[in-house]
């Protein structure tokens, strides 16, 4: 595994609905060493910081993998366009994942950088006017190839072609498609829940989903 590129975006003005709303996920690939802190890449720019960005959710992870899977798919619907790093808003884009799926909890080590998994990520009506496709939004969630939130554990710098480590988290702790597809059921199974708050998940989604276990009946 290695780093294919570090993304940043710059604030950008984009038109939801009847709504101009200011967004970041315009990113693109940032050359030479970059510096990662607590809340992410150095000069990318976080617009809405109540749903995006913070220390469990300071960097975005996606792969080379998944844009030749989203390449395949898109030409077979007629678009043309290559796919650049960084038009699905991710810091990092990586070769791969690795041969198993990435779980809460996972470790990526790369240049000086050590980072924890913990969140997929939900698609917004941000992301889909970035695509420029109002369906993108069903479109990702019906992929299930979310890509991975997660909380920088080491600061650092790196640099794209840096190899990338991955360890393990406990086989205990859910993937992430696990939690992404956790997010849309309309009851979700109580075990599930508590495998995910066992694990170091996001603070959002920690909130989120122990809200739902307290609903439950004791």
């Amino acid at each position: 595994m290695r780093v294919v590129s570090v993304n940043v975006g710059q604030p950008r003005v984009v038109r939801i609905g009847a709504e101009d709303v200011v967004s970041g996920i315009w990113k693109v690939p940032a050359a030479g060493l970059q510096a990662i802190g607590p809340l992410g890449v150095q000069g990318d720019h976080v617009a809405n910081t109540k749903h995006h960005g913070g220390p469990d959710q300071a960097v975005y992870l996606y792969t080379a993998q998944d844009y030749d899977w989203w390449t395949q798919r898109l030409l077979e619907h007629g678009q043309d366009e290559p796919l650049q790093a960084g038009v699905f808003g991710e810091n990092l884009t990586l070769s791969t994942f690795g041969e198993t799926e990435v779980r809460i909890g996972d470790r990526f080590e790369m240049g000086e950088v050590v980072l924890e998994v913990t969140a997929p990520r939900i698609p917004c009506a941000t992301f889909a006017a970035r695509m420029n496709d109002l369906s993108f939004v069903r479109k990702f969630r019906d992929a299930r190839r979310p890509g991975c939130y997660a909380r920088v554990m080491q600061s650092g710098r790196l640099q794209a072609g840096d190899e990338v480590r991955r360890t393990p988290a406990p086989p205990a702790y859910p993937t992430i498609t696990e939690v992404f597809d956790l997010w849309y059921e309309k009851s979700p199974p109580t075990e599930l829940l508590r495998r995910v708050l066992a694990a170091p998940v996001a603070e959002r989604a920690r909130l989120h989903y122990g809200d739902l276990l307290a609903s439950r009946p004791n």
